[in-house]
Parts: structure tokens; sequence; C-alpha cells
């Protein structure tokens, strides 16, 4: 594996990933600023579409030939020091706990450790491929310790919309996500960290079958 982040060599086209990443965006974006997520009578909550829709597709993009591309010429690391990006997310819930708009149970100062993937991503990649003073095993564990939080925080944040389903009494609830800008963290940053799981993941297993 070679480049920086990791691309070399004969690259496949793009353009599908680009239009539907776009596509995508855009449609949260129209959906939010219509109420369209913010409609919590029914169940499940519409809010449940925003992280679950791209699943399947993701899916099917990494075993697709530009998903396979993309295993097999990003250096593995990159795929873990990526995950830092939830350090800022982080940050920014804990700003928006503090100014009174989101729920504490939603920040490291409540129920939701999402931090730590963040944290842990620039020593594991380090150290497992750089290094290479880790085992390999080091990084399923990484990935899957990520995963967990990903679905901790994500149910943690469900529980606490306006729903009948909801167990965090009091004020605020977290129905600000369902409006635009907020929608994209479930529709988009919550996708890209469970991606970046799921391209590691077989990156650490097309390894192992060499």
């Amino acid at each position: 594996m070679s480049g920086a982040p990791g691309l070399s060599g004969r690259k496949p086209g793009f353009g599908r990933l680009y239009f539907l990443l776009a596509a995508w965006l855009l449609l949260l974006g129209i959906l939010s600023a219509a109420g369209f997520f913010a409609d919590f009578s029914k169940l499940p909550p519409r809010m449940a579409f925003a992280p679950l829709i791209p699943l399947p597709i993701v899916l099917l993009f990494a075993r697709s030939k530009t998903g396979k591309y993309l295993i097999h010429h990003v250096r593995p690391q990159w795929m873990i020091y990526l995950q830092s990006f939830r350090i800022l997310v982080e940050l920014g819930l804990w700003a928006l706990v503090r100014n009174g708009v989101l729920p504490v149970q939603l920040s490291f100062e409540g129920r939701n450790f999402d931090v730590l993937v963040g944290l842990l991503a620039i020593p594991v990649g380090y150290l497992v491929f750089v290094r290479k003073s880790l085992p390999s095993w080091t990084v399923l564990l990484y990935n899957i310790f990520g995963l967990l939080m990903l679905v901790n925080v994500v149910t943690i944040a469900f529980l606490s919309m306006p729903t009948p389903l909801r167990k965090f009494p009091g004020q605020p609830d977290a129905g600000i996500l369902a409006h635009f800008p907020l929608i994209y963290l479930p529709g988009l940053l919550v996708p890209l960290a469970y991606s970046l799981h799921i391209f590691s993941i077989r990156q650490w297993a097309a390894a192992r079958r060499r």
C-alpha cells in the first residue's frame, strides 16, 4: 500500500460515489428544513432513517470495485487515524450541552464515551501499522470497541428524543438533532464513523488471508 493517505496507481471512477454523497447531503438538508425528521409522533421515529439508510449502501460499496480498490490502496493506519475526527464531534456535543441545547447524557460528562475512540485513533494506528509494536488483532478490537461506542451514543440519542420511547426525562431533549444543520451529525458523521470501521475490518480480514 502506498500514497498519502494511501491512493496510488490507476483509480476506478469515483463519480458515482461523489454523486450519491452529494445527493444524500442535499436530501438531508431539504428534509430537515421541511421538518420531516422532527415528526416524533410515529414509531420508529423518522430520525432513525438518517443513520440507517446509508448502512446498506456502505456495505454494498465496500464489496464493489471501488470499495475493494480503497481497501487495497489506502494505508490501513489512515482508516484508524481518521477516526480522530470524533474528538471534535464530542467537543461540539459538549459545547451544545454546556449551552443547554442538548441533554448531558449525550456528552462525555454523561453516558457518551465515544471520545475515547477518537483519542485512541492515532496511538492505535501508529503502534500497530507504523511501529508494529502491537499485534494486528488490536485493530479488530479497536474497531469493535468503536462500533459499540457508536451504538451506545446513537441509542442514548434516540432514548433522549421526545417519543414514547424516551427514557431520559427532563429538558432539553435531543429533538434538535432532527433539524438543520445538526441533522448532519446522525446523517453524515455517524455513517462516516461506521464506514471507517467497516473498511478497516475488511482491510484487516484481507491482510489475514494473504
